[in-house]
């Protein structure tokens, strides 16, 4: 049986009231020579220098690099909108709040002033909730707009008050200096600054409990939509990174890695709950932030940095390509898996391929550190891609061994090409990757996420009704943020 979604995939009202189509089409060309002129002098003009101006801004590979994604994202966003809000009432509103967010993100990676940092951070929540709620005509819009600005404010509040903490007993209102005397301040302030930061930085990327707001934004338009899950979750990732110094000094790591994996696994359960496809996304981002602080708690800053941008790519590709009506359809029973015996040894002997090419081209897993979960990532996401293939009773046996052989080393290759080009241009930043000894802690999360992994594939909690009601009453969005108008299609 199949219905058509209450909250739809894609919101695009039409109007024929004109649009200044000169404006987003300069918007459009402006993006993409920012774009160029980031990505060219970042190539060929870059060499690991680091600029102060007045000790406001501070620019270096970070923020060069992350310049150079957002100015493509917008770009690219920015040209789908051009014939996909094409007669919408408020195009002009949602370019110019588009740009808007891209400044403001910009601003964010280049503060190295304190207020400059925290406005920044207020002004992407106000874009964004903005671009959430574009159409001042739709009800629900309005109220999810009003839903996930009480958010981003409470993250923003949360952020002054770790900054301001840092400030005050640091005497400096640069970043670059409160992060150079962390070892000199008094430790319960530091430690007190640091859960402020990674709350605001949790309540950003929607990670849970505070992952309602992200689950309710079903009235964006895809462009915005895109830039939502491509690039606002995906800041939290650039503050953490900012403030690496201050969280290894305060040892907070543990936290990050344990709320992280838990986001992960949850997100994972819940998104095989929704019939909607944007709700699938929606729980799709939040497990992928959710891996993203792990790679934090891990050590791994620009691990994370990694994800994040590779993230960006995959799911502004998603939402730009899933067409405007999308309909859902009741949850099938999963196929259970049945992998028999020369399957799982292929299985097997592909993971570890696959562990030992990344370990071997990226140092990571080498050593008994926290870089054993990155590789154990990596074997995982091969063995389970390498199942995928050799179940495929329309290939030959043949084929089954060729693709895995003809994919794989060369999709871990271009990994850790942009792993290791990322890690150099992370070089000048402090404490970017910082592996830690295992940990009993570490050890039994590990266990419980695996465990956790097989009971989501095996649809062993559908067994369990308690569980599979709290997962789903954990994943609906804000209710007056459903589609009820009438007078909108879905």
């Amino acid at each position: 049986m199949k219905f058509q979604q209450q909250a739809p995939l894609t919101h695009k009202p039409r109007y024929e009231n004109g649009f200044p189509d000169f404006f987003n089409r300069l918007t459009t060309i402006v993006f993409f020579i920012l774009f160029i002129c980031n990505i060219s002098f970042l190539l060929f003009k870059f060499h690991h220098q680091q600029w102060h101006f007045g000790g406001v801004l501070r620019i270096n590979g970070f923020t060069l690099l992350i310049w150079t994604v957002v100015s493509f994202f917008s770009a690219v966003i920015s040209t789908y909108s051009v014939t996909y809000l094409k007669g919408f009432k408020y195009h002009a509103r949602f370019t110019s709040l588009s740009c808007g967010f891209t400044l403001a993100v910009m601003l964010l990676v280049a503060s190295d002033h304190i207020a400059l940092l925290l406005m920044s951070w207020f002004l992407m929540g106000f874009f964004m909730s903005r671009l959430i709620g574009v159409d001042a005509d739709w009800v629900e819009a309005q109220e999810a707009s009003k839903f996930a600005q009480k958010y981003f404010l409470a993250s923003g509040l949360s952020l002054t008050s770790g900054i301001v903490l840092l400030a005050i007993n640091s005497g400096d209102v640069r970043i670059s200096a409160i992060t150079a005397q962390l070892g000199v301040l008094p430790k319960p302030i530091i430690l007190l600054s640091a859960i402020f930061i990674i709350i605001a930085a949790l309540i950003q990327s929607a990670i849970f409990p505070f992952h309602r707001w992200l689950l309710s934004a079903m009235t964006a338009p895809t462009p915005a939509s895109a830039l939502m899950h491509a690039g606002f979750v995906n800041g939290s990732g650039i503050l953490l990174t900012l403030f690496a110094s201050l969280l290894l000094t305060t040892q907070t790591l543990m936290l990050l890695f344990i709320v992280g994996g838990i986001t992960a696994i949850v997100a994972q359960f819940t998104k095989l709950l929704q019939t909607s496809i944007k709700q699938k996304l929606a729980c799709s981002t939040i497990a992928q932030m959710g891996f993203m602080i792990m790679q934090c708690g891990l050590g791994f800053f620009n691990a994370a940095v990694v994800h994040l941008i590779l993230h960006g790519f995959y799911k502004a590709y998603l939402f730009l390509s899933s067409g405007e009506n999308i309909q859902a359809s009741t949850p099938q029973k999963p196929l259970a898996i049945q992998i028999k015996p020369l399957q799982a040894v292929a299985v097997i002997i592909a993971g570890i391929l696959g562990a030992f090419i990344f370990a071997t081209l990226t140092g990571k897993g080498t050593a008994l550190n926290s870089s054993i979960f990155l590789t154990l990532i990596v074997a995982i996401t091969v063995g389970q891609a390498t199942y995928n293939i050799v179940k495929q009773s329309s290939l030959s046996y043949l084929q089954k061994i060729g693709l895995p052989i003809q994919i794989f080393p060369f999709a871990i290759a271009c990994y850790a090409f942009i792993y290791n080009s990322i890690t150099t241009l992370l070089n000048d930043m402090p404490a970017t990757e910082v592996p830690s000894s295992i940990s009993i802690i570490q050890i039994l999360f590990g266990v419980v996420f695996l465990a956790g992994f097989f009971i989501m594939k095996l649809g062993i909690y559908k067994k369990v009704p308690w569980i599979y009601v709290a997962l789903l009453n954990i994943s609906q969005p804000y209710q007056k943020t459903v589609l009820m108008s009438k007078n909108k299609s879905i």
